[in-house]
């Protein structure tokens, strides 16, 4: 087995609280693949962060199979059909389908639909040593689809629960979809310790972060560090 590992030749930043918006991103172009940088640096809870999207082409090679010596990952399908290999398993995944990818798990993902497969993915590492037995006893690894999740409603709207669990990487790490079916707030203004980040799906949105209005829709991201 061979693993990839992380290493900063310089220092990183603090990433900004803020929104990050899809249409901004700057992308990079392969023969069969792009890809978009969304941030990297460190946060609150994490030494290193980074967040970006890659869109394999229909026909696109998969990638490099490879496993990450010190480093999480959770995967997000935005569009097309996911299969993805890992530890020598593979299972497919739609659109709203999510990887839950603990350190030290060879893996690989190939677009299996019949255009083209985007799909987001957060690398971290936490302040924290690194704890692969907290992440084995709490599940290890996690591949989810959308549609397996039930679905709560609420007056609102409704929600769906990927999970709440702990990991290698973090003593909680909690991730969920929300439905709003009409105009207003989701909740009332709140603070909390943990970083939240808020990936939008669907609609258009607005969110105030700090005292500063941001605006959303489909595909933009907004980052809240404690």
């Amino acid at each position: 087995m061979s693993f990839f590992t992380l290493t900063t030749m310089a220092q990183l930043e603090t990433v900004n609280s803020g929104s990050y918006t899809w249409a901004n991103l700057p992308v990079k172009a392969g023969e069969d693949r792009e890809s978009r940088k969304i941030l990297e640096g460190v946060s609150t809870h994490l030494e290193y962060l980074e967040i970006h999207a890659t869109t394999q082409f229909k026909g696109a090679k998969p990638s490099t199979a490879h496993a990450n010596d010190d480093i999480e990952e959770c995967i997000i399908v935005k569009e097309g059909k996911l299969k993805a290999t890992i530890e020598g398993q593979s299972v497919v995944l739609g659109v709203g389908g999510v990887i839950l990818l603990m350190p030290r798990q060879m893996h690989s993902i190939e677009n299996v639909g019949d255009g083209s497969l985007t799909y987001y993915v957060m690398r971290y590492r936490s302040k924290k040593k690194m704890d692969l037995e907290r992440g084995d006893a709490s599940g290890g690894t996690l591949t989810l689809n959308a549609d397996s999740l039930k679905f709560i409603a609420s007056a609102r709207g409704g929600s769906r629960k990927y999970f709440d669990r702990s990991t290698a990487m973090c003593e909680r790490f909690e991730m969920h979809i929300t439905q709003l079916d009409r105009i207003g707030e989701s909740h009332a203004p709140h603070q909390h310790i943990e970083t939240e980040i808020i990936l939008v799906i669907s609609g258009e949105t607005e969110m105030t972060i700090d005292g500063k209005e941001y605006k959303g829709s489909a595909g933009d991201l907004y980052l809240m560090l404690s």
